[in-house]
C-alpha cells in the first residue's frame, strides 16, 4: 500500500520493475522472517489492517455481547433472589452501561443527522429489554415487588422498541424476550405448570409489540400524508409562480417570498450541476463512489453535501479536515491520489478502495470551498487524465455555485431597494406622530441591526433653548432602556445634543457606546458596541433625532449611514406633515376660546359612548352646565371679561373631572361633560364637587374678582331611557330646574314617567 504522505504528493506509483524487485528482495528473507512477514506483516493473514477489522468487529459485537450475557443471567434467575451476587449485579452494570452508551451514540449521530442502522437499533432494543427483564426480577427477588421476570416494564420497553425501530428489528427484539422466557423455563426443569404462564407471556410481548409497531406505523401515515400534502401545495405553488413569471413579471410577488423562492431555487440549481457532475464522474471514471465534500464555517471539517455510489457505507458523519485523503486536497488546495489498500475515512464500514482520487474546488480567491473524491475497489490507478477531468468536473461545480451566489447577492440587492423604497412610501403613508415613529424605528430595523432604537424631539423652552425629549424607545432584551422613554435632558455635550446643534450623523468614527454620554451625563447604554445618532432634518431646522444602537461592533457602515439619512430625512418630513394633521385635528375638534371638546366633537364622542353604554349594558351619565347670571357678566363688565369667566369655568370642570370624563363646550356659557361608567348616584358627587369648587372663591379678572357659580343638570343611562334626544332633554329640565329653584345647585333629572327630579339642598360655597 502507498504511504498516504507520499500519496498526497500526487506522484504515480511505482512501476512494475520495482514491484518486480521488491518481490526479488522479498524471495532472498530468511525463513522466519519470510513466515512473520507472511502472518503479521503489512500484507499478512493476520496484518494491520485484518487486525482493525477484527478490533472494529469486536467492538461492534460488545454491545450484543453485553445483552445475550444479560439475556442468560434473567433465564438463570441470577437476580431472583434475595440476595443477588456481585457479579450478577456487575453484569446488570455492564448492561445499564453499554444502554447508556448506545443512547449517548445514537444522540451525537442523530443530531449529525446520521440515521439509524439495522445493527444500531438491534443493540438498543436488546440492551432495553434486557434491562427491563433484569429489573422486574431484581425487583421481585430483592424488593419483593411484582408477580415474576415479566414485570410491566419489559412490556413497556417492547411497545418503545416496536414504535421506534423497523419491522424487523421489532421482531428479532420480542423472539429475544420469548427466547429468555423459555430458556428459563427449561433452567427450571420445563415444569408444565408454568406451561401456561410461559404461553401467556408470550402472547403478550407479542401483543406489546405489535402495538408499538401499530403505533409506528400510524405515525409514519401522518407523516407520509403531510409530505404528500407539503409536496402536493410545493408543486401548486411552483406552477402558481411560473404562470406569474410568464405574464406579471419578477415584481407580482412580495420581497419575502421572491428571496425565500430564490434562495430555493439556487439550491436545487446547485444541486442540479453537482449531481450531473457526479454522474459524469461516476461514469467516466469508472469510479465506486463518487462525492462532493463541503467545509463547515470553521473550515475545521468537511461535511458530505451530494454523493452518487454503489454503496451504503458512505458516511455522513464529518469528516476531520486535515486528516485523511479529501483533507490532504482541502489543505494544499491541489490534486491528491492513494494506491493500495486506502484507509478510506469517507465509509462507515471496512471498505478500503484499490485507488481515490481528490482534487479541491479553489475560488479565484484562494480558498478552498469543497472536496470532490472519487475512488475505485480495484487497485487500477487514476492517471493525469482523470485527474484533468475531476479537476474539470470540480471547476464547473465552482461555477455553477459562484453564478448563484452572485445572482444571490442580485436578488438581495434588489430586494433590499424594493423594502427601502416602501420603508420611504410607508413613511410618506403615516399620518399620526405616534405612527411615524414606530414606523421610523421598524424601518430602521430592517435596514440595519437594532438592539436599541430611540427617536428624540426638539423642546422650545420660554428662556430661549432648548431641551430634548425622549418620545419612543424600542429595545431588545434591556428593560432598563426602555423605561428611558419619556425622560426629558437638557441641551448638554451629549450625542444627541451635538447631532442636533451640528446637524450631523455622530459619532463620524466607530465609537464605543457603553462609554459615550448619549442622552446626558447620568445615562450610560452599557452592551451597546456601535451607535449611531442621525438628526431629523425639517424644513428650517433639526426636529430631534433617530438615535440606533446594536451590541455588535461595526453595524453602521457607511452604505447603511447613507440609507438611513435618507430614511431620516423623510421621517422629519413626515412629522411635520403628522404635526399639521394633529393640529388640523386639534382645531377641528376644539373649542378655540376654552380649550374643551368643541360641540360636534363632543356629539360624535356621545353616539360612541352611547352605543357601548347600550351594547354591554353599561351605565353612563350626562352633566349640563352654565353660568348663572352670565348675561350680567357680558353687560356689565363686557365680553373680554365673559371670556375670562369661561375660560376659567372650563379649567376648573376639565381640573375636577375624572380622566376618563370628556368635558366639552356645549355652546354660550353652556358646558357639557360625558362620565361614561357612571350612575346617577355618581354623577351627582362628582357634579357637587364641581359646584362646590366653582363658588368657592372669587374669579380673578380683569375687573377684578367676580363671584361665579353654576347650574347643573344631571340624565343617565337607563335612568332616563338610553336614546341620545331623550338623554338631552332630561338633563336639560334638570338643569331648568336648578335655575327655577334659586341657581348654585344640582338637579337629578327623574325617571321616564316620575315626578319631579331629585334636588339636593345646596350646599355651602
Amino acid at each position: 500500500m502507498t504511504r498516504p504522505a507520499r500519496a498526497a504528493t500526487g506522484r504515480a506509483p511505482a512501476g512494475i520493475g520495482r514491484e518486480v524487485r521488491a518481490h526479488a528482495a522479498l524471495r532472498r528473507r530468511p525463513l522466519l522472517v519470510a513466515v512473520w512477514a507472511a502472518i503479521a506483516g503489512p500484507h499478512g493473514a493476520l496484518g494491520p489492517g485484518v487486525r482493525r477489522a477484527a478490533l472494529s468487529l469486536a467492538l461492534r459485537a460488545a454491545p450484543l455481547a453485553v445483552a445475550a450475557a444479560g439475556g442468560a443471567l434473567v433465564a438463570l434467575r441470577a437476580l431472583a433472589g434475595p440476595a443477588p451476587s456481585l457479579l450478577a449485579l456487575a453484569a446488570l452494570g455492564a448492561v445499564a452501561v453499554a444502554l447508556a452508551h448506545g443512547c449517548v451514540r445514537r444522540l451525537r449521530r442523530a443530531a449529525a443527522s446520521v440515521p439509524a442502522g439495522v445493527l444500531e437499533q438491534l443493540e438498543l432494543g436488546a440492551l432495553l429489554v434486557v434491562l427491563a427483564l433484569a429489573a422486574g426480577q431484581l425487583a421481585t427477588g430483592v424488593l419483593r415487588l411484582g408477580a415474576g421476570p415479566f414485570a410491566p416494564l419489559a412490556y413497556l420497553a417492547l411497545a418503545l422498541v416496536g414504535a421506534s425501530s423497523l419491522r424487523r428489528v421489532s421482531l428479532a427484539v420480542a423472539l429475544l424476550a420469548v427466547a429468555v422466557e423459555v430458556a428459563g423455563w427449561r433452567l427450571q426443569g420445563a415444569p408444565p405448570a408454568a406451561l401456561s404462564g410461559l404461553i401467556a407471556h408470550s402472547a403478550l410481548v407479542g401483543v406489546f409489540a405489535a402495538l408499538g409497531r401499530s403505533m409506528l406505523g400510524a405515525r409514519l401515515a401522518i407523516a407520509a400524508r403531510a409530505e404528500r400534502a407539503a409536496v402536493s401545495r410545493r408543486l401548486r405553488a411552483i406552477d402558481a409562480r411560473a404562470r406569474a413569471l410568464r405574464v406579471l413579471g419578477a415584481g407580482a410577488l412580495p420581497a419575502e417570498q421572491r428571496v425565500a423562492r430564490a434562495a430555493e431555487a439556487s439550491v436545487v440549481e446547485v444541486e442540479a450541476a453537482v449531481r450531473g457532475a457526479l454522474e459524469v464522474a461516476e461514469v467516466a471514471l469508472r469510479a465506486h463512489t463518487a462525492v462532493l465534500f463541503v467545509p463547515s464555517d470553521d473550515d475545521r471539517e468537511l461535511r458530505l453535501f451530494e454523493c452518487r455510489s454503489a454503496s451504503d457505507a458512505v458516511s455522513r458523519r464529518p469528516l476531520p479536515a486535515a486528516e485523511g485523503l479529501p483533507g490532504a486536497a482541502f489543505r494544499t488546495k491541489g490534486p491528491a491520489r492513494l494506491q493500495g489498500a486506502v484507509a478510506a475515512t469517507w465509509y462507515d464500514d471496512a471498505t478500503h478502495p484499490g485507488s481515490a482520487l481528490a482534487v479541491p474546488l479553489v475560488d479565484p480567491a484562494g480558498r478552498a470551498r469543497g472536496v470532490l473524491l472519487a475512488d475505485r475497489l480495484e487497485v487500477e490507478p487514476f492517471d493525469a487524465r482523470d485527474e484533468r477531468l475531476l479537476s474539470t468536473l470540480a471547476a464547473e461545480m465552482l461555477r455553477a455555485i459562484e453564478s448563484e451566489r452572485l445572482l444571490g447577492d442580485v436578488r438581495r440587492a434588489r430586494d433590499e431597494t424594493e423594502r427601502f423604497y416602501q420603508a420611504i412610501e410607508r413613511l410618506n403613508r403615516t399620518a399620526k406622530t405616534r405612527d411615524v415613529f414606530d414606523a421610523l424605528l421598524e424601518v430602521a430595523a430592517g435596514v440595519v441591526q437594532v438592539d436599541l432604537g430611540a427617536v428624540t424631539l426638539v423642546e422650545d423652552l420660554q428662556t430661549g433653548g432648548v431641551r430634548h425629549r425622549l418620545v419612543r424607545v424600542a429595545a431588545v432584551g434591556q428593560e432598563e432602556w426602555s423605561r428611558l422613554e419619556g425622560r426629558v435632558f437638557d441641551d448638554g455635550p451629549g450625542i444627541v445634543a451635538s447631532a442636533v446643534r451640528l446637524d450631523a450623523s455622530l459619532p463620524a468614527r466607530e465609537h464605543h457606546a457603553a462609554r459615550a454620554a448619549v442622552f446626558d451625563d447620568q445615562t450610560r447604554l452599557d452592551g451597546l458596541a456601535s451607535l449611531k445618532v442621525l438628526p431629523l432634518r425639517g424644513p428650517d431646522r433639526v426636529l430631534g433625532t433617530l438615535v440606533l444602537g446594536a451590541r455588535r461592533r461595526g453595524a453602521y457602515g457607511p452604505d447603511a449611514v447613507r440609507q438611513l439619512e435618507v430614511v431620516a430625512l423623510q421621517a422629519a418630513n413626515a412629522i411635520v406633515r403628522a404635526r399639521l394633521f394633529d393640529e388640523t385635528e386639534r382645531l377641528a375638534t376644539t373649542d378655540g376660546l376654552t380649550g374643551l371638546l368643541n360641540h360636534r366633537a363632543f356629539q360624535a364622542r356621545f353616539d360612541e359612548q352611547l352605543a357601548q353604554a347600550q351594547r354591554y349594558g353599561r351605565p353612563l351619565a350626562l352633566l349640563l352646565t352654565d353660568v348663572d347670571h352670565f348675561k350680567k357678566v357680558n353687560d356689565t363688565h363686557g365680553h373680554p371679561v365673559g371670556d375670562e369667566v369661561l375660560r376659567a369655568v372650563a379649567r376648573l370642570l376639565a381640573k375636577e373631572a375624572r380622566a376618563t370624563d370628556m368635558v366639552a363646550r356645549y355652546g354660550g356659557e353652556e358646558f357639557v361633560v360625558l362620565m361614561p361608567e357612571t350612575d346617577a348616584a355618581g354623577a351627582l358627587a362628582v357634579a357637587e364637587r364641581m359646584r362646590a369648587r366653582i363658588c368657592s372663591a372669587p374669579f380673578p379678572t380683569s375687573r377684578g374678582p367676580l363671584p361665579v357659580t353654576i347650574s347643573l343638570g344631571v340624565a343617565s343611562v337607563p335612568r332616563n331611557g338610553k336614546e341620545k334626544a331623550g338623554l338631552l332633554e332630561a338633563a336639560d329640565q334638570a338643569l331648568y330646574a336648578s335655575k327655577h329653584a334659586g341657581r348654585n345647585r344640582v338637579t337629578v333629572a327623574p325617571t321616564r314617567g316620575g315626578g319631579s327630579g331629585v334636588q339636593p339642598p345646596p350646599g355651602a360655597c
